[in-house]
């Protein structure tokens, strides 16, 4: 069953019709089309480009996965790169979406099935009274919905880093090497998913330039929104990456710290071996020493160790170097 559906007046008419009756809807200037296309040919594009007249170069755009997030303005349409985003245990789950916005119609072209259209379908169906306003009504509910994953995942990375502070200053902190492990896929996962929000500021700020007349003033307020959430999740981004850093340099702070406690302990302890050490290769010199062949004489050698040694551990201890 083909992702299609048909809006006129601003009441959904019909839905789920082969992708080849859009173009008998097309001609009708009250009637606005939506319909998806996962993975297409560029056969199957190419039949979509002379009903619709789209640029070659778009076509081009859509057919090669990576793009940048944009928006080209074109004679008779727009073409928009996007991409709905989900967090997993490995990363960053990206789905590209490329967008073919007409004065009718829009296309959205996926590359894979990870992006949710239900989802999508399920926000024009929340807001049916919105309808009326056609292409940038169908438009919005795109770009609101992968602006809110968007939002999902900067929540999530943000509770990631959360736990990794709590992880420097735990009982029972992680190992070096997990820790760092740690840090690098949540600061390459951050990234990667600035480079997918920064240039949607652009997207959405272009969308609302008045010269391109897609947005009317009804819905101006709801893409205002969509922009606010832009900017918001832009900042958050940027502070989670210097917030890793921050905690990348915490952490080889906490280290470096535990390692001078290390070497102050073992410091402490090697002064305190050395006074038997000393003492008792002192009397080992082959010549007779205080209460030689008494048994005074290992009797207070022994105290006098005990004394020293017992001595030392104190003022170490005192020091907090033990």
């Amino acid at each position: 069953m083909a992702r299609t559906r048909l809006y006129r007046h601003g009441v959904l008419e019909a839905e789920g019709f082969p992708v080849a009756e859009v173009s008998d809807h097309l001609h009708d200037p009250e009637a606005v089309v939506w319909f998806d296309l996962l993975s297409p040919t560029p056969e199957k594009l190419a039949v979509v480009s002379e009903e619709l007249g789209l640029h070659p170069l778009a076509i081009e755009d859509a057919l090669h996965p990576h793009q940048r997030p944009k928006i080209d303005v074109y004679d008779s349409h727009l073409f928009l790169t996007v991409y709905a985003v989900r967090l997993t245990n490995g990363g960053l789950d990206l789905s590209e979406l490329s967008l073919f916005v007409t004065k009718n119609a829009l296309v959205t072209v996926r590359d894979s099935d990870s992006c949710d259209i239900d989802a999508i379908i399920a926000r024009w169906d929340n807001t049916p009274r919105m309808a009326k306003h056609g292409v940038a009504f169908l438009l919005h509910g795109v770009l609101d919905y992968v602006v809110d994953g968007h939002f999902d995942v900067a929540e999530d990375l943000d509770d990631r880093v959360e736990q990794l502070e709590d992880q420097l200053f735990s009982d029972t902190p992680a190992t070096g090497r997990a820790m760092q492990r740690q840090m690098f896929d949540i600061r390459r996962t951050t990234v990667r998913f600035r480079r997918i929000v920064l240039p949607m500021r652009e997207v959405v700020t272009s969308l609302m330039h008045r010269d391109l007349e897609i947005i009317p003033s009804d819905m101006a307020p709801y893409y205002q929104d969509v922009y606010d959430h832009v900017l918001r999740v832009s900042e958050w981004t940027e502070s989670l990456r210097e917030l890793v850093g921050n905690v990348y340099e915490t952490h080889l702070n906490l280290q470096g710290n535990r390692m001078n406690d290390i070497m102050k302990r073992v410091t402490s302890w090697a002064a305190i071996i050395a006074v038997p050490t000393a003492i008792t290769g002192f009397y080992g010199q082959n010549i007779p020493y205080p209460g030689f062949g008494h048994a005074a004489g290992f009797w207070s050698s022994t105290a006098l160790i005990a004394a020293i040694s017992v001595a030392l551990y104190v003022v170490f201890r005192k020091n907090e170097w033990l």
